[in-house]
């Protein structure tokens, strides 16, 4: 499992990376899907998209989400799909979507999926997630660490639903 986190300038960045042993198709499939990301989120965050998204993500797709930020504190969250380039359409056989939070718990949420075919045929996925916190440095004091390793939780818990998912 390769999960880091870093932060410069008030900014978080987290990135992560797995292999996942099935074809760049049937990746591609699952994770364009919007409704899969209730499937690759930990329950302890209580997560449901509030809007009703196609099955297939698209450039300029608004969803919306109520995620539990804390213990019976839940928070309205709403993304853009700001980037969209299938993998399936080009030679390179790499391809990403983003995700940017329009409203939501954060000051700022930009998140980076990439996908690439490796040489043995399996996926390698890649997350590339920035985030910066409200109220600047007093919100960096109060919730900065527990914001960061509750991210971080969130992709080490994907990293283990999705080796169930797409066992070998």
């Amino acid at each position: 499992m390769k999960i880091n986190i870093t932060k410069q300038s008030g900014i978080y960045t987290l990135t992560s990376e797995q292999i996942l042993p099935i074809s760049l198709e049937k990746a591609w499939d699952f994770f364009s899907k919007p409704t899969n990301l209730d499937k690759i989120t930990p329950a302890e965050m209580d997560f449901k998209i509030t809007n009703n998204p196609p099955d297939t993500t698209y450039l300029g797709q608004i969803i919306t989400y109520k995620i539990g930020v804390l213990p019976l504190v839940k928070s309205n969250w709403v993304t853009e799909i700001t980037h969209f380039e299938s993998p399936l359409k080009n030679e390179n056989r790499k391809g990403f979507f983003v995700d940017e939070q329009r409203f939501g718990p954060y000051a700022m949420w930009h998140h980076e999926h990439h996908f690439e075919e490796t040489a043995d045929g399996k996926v390698k996925m890649i997350d590339i997630v920035n985030f910066k916190l409200p109220m600047s440095i007093l919100g960096d004091f109060l919730a900065g660490s527990f914001v960061k390793n509750k991210v971080k939780f969130i992709f080490e818990s994907r990293y283990k639903i999705l080796e169930q998912i797409f066992k070998s």
